[in-house]
């Protein structure tokens, strides 16, 4: 339940705040019965539970026709009277002593902070305090007199150039459209442009090639070192020692260098 309280209360000052410009720290206007009740329950310091009611820091003020009210009563108001004096007395157009309603209710359009208890409680915002915004916010969507007339003489002074124009371009002297023209940038050249036509991106230089990608270089054939010694084949008497065999019908048949078997 407090948790939903103080989600209400948190949207009301909201409400005010963006609506009626509300800005922090809000200035409380206390009457003489409000004064009593903190007084009765023992809310105190009243600034710093009024700042808790709303969230939002604070500044008390009252009246000088609540205050004189409160001393009219007697002394079973004496020690709401001496309250009342010790918080900011804010000045009103009354030269002769009025109710403190009657005071109060000259200020419009603010929410009501009254005491249940030992609680406070903001009141929600009224129904003529709802349809004050939706009125004001639909006359914000349409222009105002002054901003018809403005428009009007703009739309005349446009229209008169445009005239203009046209009656300097049948005797040959040009015409001159009231229009934005493009600006042509590529006459001028590059060190003078504001603003580059394109974006240009610098281009990487290549370093080297990637030693991962290239290929190992081949090593150079050792000589066949068997075809040397076949090449090798005589002896210091011009024969061959080599001797080979060869399969003759199912039979081994050795032959020497001479052909003899």
């Amino acid at each position: 339940m407090r948790f939903k309280k103080q989600k209400n209360h948190r949207k009301t000052v909201r409400f005010f705040s963006v609506c009626f410009g509300f800005r922090k720290p809000f200035k409380v206007l206390c009457d003489g019965t409000f004064v009593h009740h903190l007084l009765q329950n023992n809310l105190t310091p009243a600034d710093k539970v009024i700042a808790n009611c709303l969230s939002a820091p604070v500044t008390l003020f009252t009246t000088s026709c609540v205050v004189k009210e409160l001393n009219a009563l007697g002394a079973s108001q004496s020690a709401s009277y001496r309250a009342a004096r010790q918080i900011t007395i804010a000045r009103c157009d009354h030269e002769k002593r009025t109710k403190a309603d009657a005071c109060i209710e000259e200020i419009p359009n603010v929410p009501l902070i009254f005491g249940l208890r030992n609680a406070l409680f903001l009141e929600k915002p009224s129904k003529f305090q709802r349809e004050y915004v939706k009125i004001s916010e639909e006359k914000r969507l349409h222009m105002t007199e002054k901003e018809n007339k403005a428009l009007a003489k703009r739309i005349g002074s446009i229209s008169a150039k445009v005239d203009a124009g046209d009656s300097s371009d049948e005797e040959g002297l040009g015409h001159h459209s009231p229009g934005l023209q493009p600006h042509n940038t590529r006459n001028y050249p590059v060190n003078n442009r504001d603003v580059k036509d394109r974006v240009r991106f610098k281009r990487k230089k290549a370093k080297g090639p990637n030693p991962l990608s290239v290929k190992k270089k081949k090593s150079q054939e050792k000589p066949n070192v068997a075809a040397g010694k076949e090449a090798k084949g005589d002896d210091g008497d011009g024969q061959s020692k080599r001797k080979r065999k060869r399969t003759r019908r199912g039979k081994k048949v050795s032959e020497g260098a001479d052909g003899t078997q």
